[in-house]
């Protein structure tokens, strides 16, 4: 473990400007770490700005180095651009999922190389273990059940794992807002981040400007009878009930979009609802591999609750998880999380939804 000067443990912990990560370095201290405040700068505007301004006043605050690493150039290419590719193919992304996997975490461990940094740390409530049976690194859900990020850390790789530190995974929200007040952290009443942090305002209108095709099209029943014209594909996503703009006893459901005929398919409540999805690769954490099929739970969404299903291999690294009862639809590009209790299993994108 690298050590400081004193001898504590060095850890880069990721300082977005918020409460979270300023009470995790109040947390790693305590702990006898030696703690760098990194802040990683994913977007070049007054947002940006802001957050670091923030992160360098909290740092101040508990007498913390501060750095900052400019890394637009891997989000435009890892996060952004698959945003917009994704939407213009017809799917619902899920960015921070991808993003913690394969730019925040990334960046953040190349800056703690740079600064001695055998550790890195986060403010996300979830926990890190490591299995007593097989020895491989999990993600395990956060004791604040209604904090719980363990969802968006799924993609985490092993060695990303093996060296992360998740300080909050065992303190609920209050908690830390109360230790930020009693520490006198400038950040103590700071609001909540927003979901998709590139983007301020209406999403559709970042779309259009990044050159997505938002053509009027069909709106169609699951038999194909036209009931009306949508304003674009990208501004709906599957499972969406209001807004949709046709009127029936009973409401309808977005179930599929149809980029190659630019038709929005919807349906009653029970033409919505599925039986199995079928994931892209899965990135596994408790397993080497999924060889056969085996009980499991899964998230189907961020906020949903995880479902009790059966994941079974498919070529390619692939995996169908066939659910024990149907669900609400949900978007293809959403990811499915699975889980065993409050350990994650792995995760990958979905690809296709089938219907009940």
């Amino acid at each position: 473990m690298a050590t400081g000067e004193n001898g504590a443990r060095r850890v880069a912990l990721g300082m977005s400007g918020g409460v979270d990560s300023a009470v995790s370095a109040a947390l790693l201290m305590r702990a006898g770490y030696e703690v760098v405040g990194v802040t990683c700068r994913f977007t070049d505007d007054a947002a940006a700005d802001r957050a670091a301004g923030d992160a360098v006043a909290v740092c101040a605050r508990l007498g913390l180095r501060h750095v900052e690493r400019g890394c637009a150039a891997l989000f435009e290419s890892a996060v952004v651009q698959p945003f917009v590719d994704a939407y213009a193919a017809g799917l619902t992304p899920s960015p921070c999922v991808g993003c913690n996997a394969c730019c925040k975490l990334p960046s953040l461990l190349a800056a703690a190389d740079e600064l001695g940094c055998e550790s890195v740390a986060t403010g996300h409530y979830a926990r890190i273990a490591q299995l007593a049976d097989n020895g491989r690194y999990v993600v395990k859900c956060a004791l604040d059940a209604r904090k719980d990020q363990s969802y968006m850390l799924a993609l985490l790789s092993q060695e990303q794992l093996a060296r992360l530190v998740l300080p909050l995974g065992g303190t609920t929200k209050a908690e830390v807002r109360v230790l930020a007040a009693d520490l006198g952290l400038p950040v103590a009443e700071k609001p909540e981040s927003q979901d998709v942090c590139f983007i301020e305002g209406d999403y559709r209108a970042f779309l259009r400007a990044r050159g997505v095709d938002d053509r009027p099209g069909a709106i169609v029943d699951c038999a194909g009878a036209v009931l009306g014209r949508h304003d674009g594909l990208a501004n709906y996503t599957v499972g969406q009930r209001k807004g949709i703009g046709v009127a029936a006893p009973e409401p309808y459901y977005v179930v599929a979009k149809r980029p190659e005929t630019c038709e929005l398919v919807v349906g009653f409540a029970d033409e919505a609802r599925i039986s199995s999805v079928l994931t892209g690769p899965v990135r596994w954490q408790a397993l080497a591999c999924l060889d056969g099929p085996r009980a499991a739970s899964v998230k189907l969404r961020y906020r949903s609750r995880a479902v009790p299903c059966i994941i079974e291999p498919e070529p390619e690294g692939r995996v169908r998880a066939v659910l024990r009862e149907p669900q609400p639809t949900t978007a293809p590009g959403q990811f499915a999380v699975f889980s065993v209790g409050d350990t994650v299993l792995g995760g990958g994108m979905i690809e296709e939804v089938a219907s009940v």
